[in-house]
């Protein structure tokens, strides 16, 4: 039986059901159905006495004859009550739908099995509309002994009688029709090694296991075989890329480079950024493209990195160029830039959404012939009409924040591959990076430079708000200046909006002028008033910026000293971390005061206990990842990888690491998947992913 048959051609399906499945669950085949798993599973191995029961179980199995039912009141309020006894109690079953049906089964004396979750009330104990089923002693198996699966349902699904109970059927038969056709997806030799159930055997196992241990053994070699075919999906690219195409060759480190390490560099770098440009000059030496990450907090020196590699490119005769999302890093970039290089050293550009058509046409003939060095800007870089006389360094900062098809962009600038080096400022956990970017090669800065002040975080709730404007006057009376963000969530911008005016009100009050001034900025302002409210902050003009998170990214004012984040519990961990690196770019003390209100839940707590606690940007992010989970960590949407069903990367990082062991050693065996044993890999490879290359690397 082929599993791509269309979901309506079920048994029990039909063309109604068979719609509602596939906009609810996105199941529109039989394949689909089969790895819809569950999402947890109850015991019906168990059963209690009456005695037994506790408030707090999640639910149970009961066996008990019918002592007495009894229907009471009328229309809405009809319900039926039933008294069922065991040798050591009674309990209470209600019914407050399906009277008719359940009366007619309800038969005084008659001994019944049934299931579900107990409530107290004034020390009795009841079961709302509990599984019920005739018990059977003959059967030895009565109450169906098993760990039912529980499925993920919805609300219109139920409507058509798909709730657990109907996906539990429509499963059991098509197990029954269709097991056989489960596909093995693995080699044997793998299965052998790592003691792996068979592919059919999980899938059965999986929705109606026999017991426990083999349930445990069904998850684990499905979690297994997603990762591992993440694994390999990732290294066979890199593989790919590395053999087959290329790279520019970067033979010498010259005057460029040397004069601006020796002569023009304003700090000592640490060893860790000496460590990343030791990477990157053995990478761009190679004859490869270059593909790596660059992870490191805000304020590791990312930046300088990043200018050094680009310098490496034009000691070599090639350009460079540097691409941020947002047109305030991408100015930020070019100040900076042009800040390290200082006057007439080599010929920089910013080109952004902004720049007027004049300097365009400057700026894209400069690019043609060769006499612009680095260009710096926005999406603007990947339009056509941009074109590069000998493109060599690419550096993509914020990446995550870009789709694959725009980073591809970039790269085909230059008929031979130019170097890429993405950066990103929000930590990855290790798991996520193997899976996000395992095809590239990353580096860390986990360091930050020489002399600089650790923030210090504290933690008040609003009824400590006094204590807040005290602080702030202090530290304006020694000259610096505060930002306070408020939250702006997409799905409520205009309540959002009012609050944030709301919150400029009482800092008006609180600060008035003419002895204080305040900076407003948020994402309904134009673009030039944007800037211009920035710019009054940047050059002192103000002491308080009030804003949006439009800050989060791309202002650096060493004389702000203060971060104040209100409704702190609102926002996510990495957001958090980005916010409170704004401050601490100067000599002085830097803080950030997390507001929240005086109710937290489990999470807002844990979240804003860990920002007091530490600043390694990396243990925040793998609290984050524990607390949300990876498709809720920014940059996930768009890698294209994480459709996982069953993986957790916050919990099941040793079988991530075991995985891509795995891989590498096949690989390193036989990169082309051509012996007999790896045939099974090639195939699957060549029905699931149409976009991996599988000739002859050369």
């Amino acid at each position: 039986m082929d599993l791509k048959t269309p979901i309506e051609y079920l048994k029990g399906v039909g063309q109604h059901k068979a719609e509602l499945l596939k906009k609810e669950l996105g199941v529109f085949t039989f394949n689909d159905l089969l790895q819809h798993y569950p999402f947890r599973y109850v015991d019906r191995t168990k059963f209690y006495k009456i005695r037994e029961i506790e408030a707090d179980l999640p639910s149970v199995q009961i066996i008990g004859r019918l002592a007495s039912k009894e229907i009471i009141g009328e229309k809405q309020s009809r319900r039926l009550v039933a008294q069922i006894k065991d040798e050591t109690g009674v309990l209470e079953l209600v019914w407050f739908q399906g009277i008719r049906w359940v009366d007619k089964i309800l038969q005084p004396g008659l001994v019944f099995v049934l299931f579900g979750k107990p409530t107290e009330f004034n020390g009795r104990f009841s079961i709302v509309h509990p599984e019920l089923e005739l018990y059977n002693p003959s059967v030895k198996k009565s109450g169906n002994l098993t760990l039912q699966p529980v499925y993920n349902s919805t609300e219109k699904l139920k409507q058509a009688f798909l709730d657990t109970k109907g996906l539990q059927r429509l499963l059991a038969a098509l197990l029954d029709m269709a097991a056989g056709s489960v596909a093995e997806t693995l080699p044997g030799y793998l299965l052998t090694k790592l003691k792996l159930l068979a592919k059919r055997e999980a899938i059965q196992q999986i929705h109606f296991p026999r017991n426990a241990d083999l349930l445990r053994s069904a998850i684990h070699r499905l979690k297994f075989e997603e990762l591992f075919f993440i694994q390999l999906k990732l290294l066979r690219n890199k593989l790919l890329r590395t053999q087959k195409f290329r790279g520019l060759v970067f033979g010498q480190v010259g005057g460029k480079f040397n004069t601006f390490y020796n002569t023009r560099l304003p700090f000592d770098l640490t060893e860790a950024q000496k460590r990343v440009l030791k990477e990157i000059r053995l990478d761009t030496q190679r004859g490869v493209q270059m593909n790596r990450l660059l992870q490191g907090d805000v304020g590791s020196g990312k930046t300088v990195v990043a200018l050094m590699s680009m310098l490496l490119a034009i000691d070599n005769g090639f350009q460079a160029c540097m691409m941020a999302p947002t047109e305030i890093l991408a100015r930020q970039h070019y100040t900076s830039l042009q800040h390290l290089l200082g006057e007439g050293f080599l010929k920089l550009a910013l080109l952004c959404g902004s720049t007027s058509k004049k300097e365009r046409r400057k700026i894209h003939e400069a690019l043609r012939d060769g006499s612009l060095d680095i260009l710096v800007g926005t999406h603007a870089l990947i339009e056509d009409e941009v074109q590069f006389k000998n493109l060599g360094m690419a550096v993509i900062d914020e990446q995550h924040r870009f789709g694959v098809e725009q980073r591809a962009k970039i790269w085909r600038k230059n008929s031979v591959l130019p170097h890429v080096l993405v950066m990103t400022a929000t930590p990855i956990p290790r798991t996520l990076a193997m899976t996000l970017y395992g095809d590239l090669d990353v580096s860390v800065i986990n360091e930050l430079p020489a002399g600089r002040i650790p923030i210090k975080t504290i933690h008040l709730f609003e009824s400590q708000r006094l204590r807040m404007f005290g602080f702030m006057r202090q530290e304006i009376a020694k000259g610096r200046q505060v930002y306070i963000v408020y939250p702006l969530i997409k799905e409520s911008e205009k309540l959002d909006l009012l609050y944030l005016e709301a919150g400029i009100e009482a800092i008006s009050r609180e600060f008035p002028l003419p002895e204080y001034r305040i900076s407003i900025v948020h994402g309904k302002l134009k673009a030039a008033d944007k800037d211009f409210e920035m710019q009054r902050f940047v050059k002192g003009e103000t002491q308080i910026m009030v804003a949006t998170t439009v800050i989060e990214v791309g202002v650096n004012v060493p004389n702000a000293s203060v971060m104040i984040i209100e409704n702190a519990e609102r926002f996510g961990l990495s957001q958090l971390h980005q916010l409170r690196g704004r401050v601490g770019r100067g000599a002085e003390q830097s803080y950030c005061i997390l507001m929240s209100g005086n109710k937290l839940s489990r999470e807002g707590k844990i979240r804003l206990q860990t920002m007091v606690k530490t600043s390694d940007g990396f243990e925040i992010s793998e609290t984050d990842l524990q607390l949300r989970g990876p498709g809720n960590i920014e940059g996930t949407q768009q890698s294209g990888v994480l459709d996982l069903k069953l993986a957790d990367l916050a919990h099941d990082q040793d079988l991530l690491q075991q995985a891509r062991n795995e891989v590498i050693d096949i690989l390193d065996d036989d990169p082309e998947l051509g012996a007999e044993k790896n045939l099974r890999l090639k195939e699957y490879f060549r029905q699931n992913t149409p976009g991996i290359s599988w000739n002859k690397i050369s």
